[in-house]
C-alpha cells in the first residue's frame, strides 16, 4: 500500500501514532481476509465480502491521508 514511500517514515508514524498503527493492522487483516475469501479459503457471502472490501478501502484512504498529513 505504501510502495514508493519511505519505510523509515512509515515505521516512525506507526510508533508515534497509535491510531495509525491500529488502522494499519486492521487494513492488513482485512487484506488477508479478502484474499482468503476470493481464493475460497474463507467462506463468506457476497454481502460480507463487499463490506470487507469497502472497509479496507476506507482504511486505506484514511491511512494515506494520515501519512500525507504527517509529512507536512
Amino acid at each position: 500500500m505504501f510502495e514508493g514511500h519511505s519505510q523509515a517514515e512509515l515505521e516512525a508514524l506507526m510508533k508515534s501514532n497509535p491510531e495509525f498503527r491500529q488502522l494499519y493492522m486492521r487494513h492488513k487483516e482485512l487484506d488477508k481476509q479478502v484474499l482468503d475469501a476470493e481464493l475460497g479459503v474463507l467462506p463468506v457471502d457476497d454481502m460480507t465480502l463487499s463490506r470487507m472490501k469497502r472497509e479496507k478501502l476506507a482504511a486505506k484512504d484514511r491511512l494515506l491521508s494520515m501519512y500525507e498529513a504527517s509529512r507536512h
